[in-house]
Parts: structure tokens; C-alpha cells; sequence
């Protein structure tokens, strides 16, 4: 007989150009595109196998899942699975450690480069007229900045950390780095820093680590008052490690001088959050994981992680 798999919420990953085969080939499948939290018992009520990516697992749905035995987290973070819980009962939790490498470090560029040129205002600018009617062959209506020679920050210095260092590195930048666990052996031209040098010399500070309770609100007004009033400010790992208000606050002063998020605290955000009308601030909806090659990955290793739990050998185990 066939193991049950149930997927909460597979929208996001597949919205339809992927497909499930790898999974259904490996039990009886059922995808849902999203679940409410009012239904997620009753969906995952018999289910041995359950994947989610955002869906909260908690303790008290856990305990009432008396089938379940392995949890597949579609996506790096994870915690919206109770890991506690989750091994009282025995239960095997995985999660897909480094697909987006590529992507993320790709839209941290995509961020800072649109704070250093404004492309989009100067093309819409163009197209309404303003180069036509300019007096020389040239206008600019933001200031534009070369990221060569400029000190680029980065908290968190995992894998997707270190590609945004190389990708700096070939922009001409000094790297500087901050990791609470500093490994060795690696091959890149950076200096480890600890947080305060780092806030006060960095010209631009990318955020990669996972939020933990010890760094919610890392990006608050005593760390953002001791950056460069000509700073960047770039997030595309966690929302939980800023707030929001704080942000908003350095940037309408001048604080610092822009930021380019692709996450926020609360996603969706409330349509009163301060960050969506403070100064020379970018926010994209949670997006630099989401290409379709590193969904691809992301979709491969869900099932190779499957495999290797069946088989008796887990992989990408999250230890609780």
C-alpha cells in the first residue's frame, strides 16, 4: 500500500510550470495550491508524508497527526515547523538547503544596482518626454554611484553569502564579513568583522542569515544610526530581521540612504506598513528565491530528500 503524501500549499513553487511527477511516483499524492489554517488538520489528517512551505506546523497540530512520520519543508527556512514537537514524535523534518544560491545572490545586484542607477525612473523619464526636451545629449535626475571601490557588508556568510561576495568582489568591492559561526578554508578575498565595525564602515549591508530569536530586529534604530548617512541597506533573507518602523524612520531622516527588501516582517504586508511609502525604498514581494531554475532545483531535491528517507538514508535533516 502506498504512502500518503499531502502538500499544503504548492502554489508558490509550481503555479503550473512544474510538474509532480517525482513525487507521484513515490505514493498516493494530494496537492493543494494553498491551505487556510482551518483546514490544514483535515487535510493532513491521514497523511504520512507532508510537505509544506509556509503552512505553520505547530506542537498542537502536530500531536493530533498521529500518522505522520516525515515533513518535507519546501524551502531553506523553517521555522514554521515546531522542530521540538516534531521530534517527540519521532518525526523526520527535511528542508532544501541550497537552491536558490544563484537567484537570491542575483537579486541582491538586481536591488543595488537599481539604487545606484534608478533605471526604471531614468527609462520612464525618457519615455515621458524628458530626454527629448533636455537642453544636453545627457540628463539624471537621482544621483548615480559607482560600486567599485565601496565596502559591501555581508551578515551571514553561508553559501548564498559568499556568492554575493564574489559578485561584489567582480563589481571592484572591499568585502567584509559577519558570521556568528566563522568558517575556515574559505577561498575569497574578505576580512571578518565583528557587527559594530561593520555597521559603522560597510557602504552597503546585504542581510543572509536565518532569524533566530537573538537577531529579530538586528536592523533597528541603535545599528542603523551608526551607518553612513550614504549607505545601503539590502534584505533579502528575512523580514523578522528588521523593523519596519525603525527602517522607515532612518530613511525618511536621511539616515541611511536607501534600501532595496525583498522580504518584510508580515508577508503580505499590511497596507500601512511604513516601508511602502519611506524615501528611496525598493520592495519586491518576495521574490529572489522564485525563478524557475531554482524552483526547478528546489522541486528536485523535495523529492530527493523523499527518496532518501524511504530508502532508510535522510538527507538535509533538520536537527531539532
Amino acid at each position: 500500500m502506498s504512502m500518503k503524501i499531502v502538500v499544503l500549499d504548492g502554489y508558490t513553487l509550481n503555479p503550473g510550470d512544474l510538474g509532480w511527477e517525482g513525487l507521484k511516483e513515490l505514493g498516493e499524492l494530494q496537492v493543494y495550491d494553498r491551505t487556510p489554517k482551518d483546514l490544514i488538520l483535515q487535510r493532513a489528517a491521514d497523511a504520512e508524508i507532508l510537505f509544506t512551505n509556509k503552512t505553520p506546523l505547530t506542537a498542537e497540530t502536530l500531536c493530533q497527526l498521529k500518522n505522520l512520520k516525515y515533513i518535507g519543508v519546501l524551502a531553506t527556512g523553517y521555522d514554521v515547523v515546531d522542530l521540538q514537537a516534531a521530534k517527540a514524535q519521532g518525526i523526520v523534518v527535511t528542508n532544501i538547503p541550497s537552491y536558490g544560491m544563484a537567484s537570491v545572490a542575483q537579486m541582491v545586484f538586481a536591488l543595488l544596482l537599481e539604487l545606484c542607477h534608478h533605471v526604471q525612473n531614468h527609462s520612464d523619464q525618457v519615455k515621458k518626454g524628458a530626454w527629448s526636451k533636455s537642453e544636453d545629449f545627457c540628463f539624471w535626475n537621482y544621483p548615480l554611484i559607482e560600486l567599485a571601490g565601496k565596502t559591501l557588508g555581508v551578515i551571514g556568510f553561508g553559501r548564498i553569502g559568499q556568492q554575493v561576495a564574489r559578485i561584489g568582489l567582480a563589481f571592484g568591492m572591499q568585502i567584509m564579513a559577519y558570521d556568528k559561526y566563522r568558517s575556515a578554508n574559505i577561498d575569497l578575498d574578505f576580512t571578518w568583522a565583528e557587527l559594530p565595525e561593520l555597521f559603522a564602515e560597510a557602504d552597503v549591508i546585504t542581510l543572509h542569515c536565518p532569524l533566530f530569536p537573538e537577531n529579530r530586529g538586528l536592523i533597528n534604530q541603535a545599528n542603523l544610526v551608526t551607518m553612513k548617512k550614504t549607505a545601503f541597506l539590502i534584505n533579502t533573507s528575512r523580514g523578522g530581521l528588521v523593523l519596519d518602523t525603525d527602517l522607515a524612520d532612518a530613511l525618511n531622516n536621511g539616515n541611511i540612504a536607501g534600501a532595496g527588501l525583498d522580504v518584510l516582517s508580515v508577508e503580505p504586508p499590511a497596507g500601512d506598513n511604513p516601508l511602502l511609502s519611506a524615501k528611496n525604498c525598493l520592495i519586491t514581494p518576495h521574490i529572489s528565491w522564485a525563478t524557475k531554475e531554482a524552483r526547478s532545483r528546489l522541486m528536485d531535491t523535495a523529492v530527493s530528500n523523499l527518496q532518501g528517507y524511504l530508502q532508510g538514508a535522510p538527507i538535509n535533516v533538520i536537527k531539532g
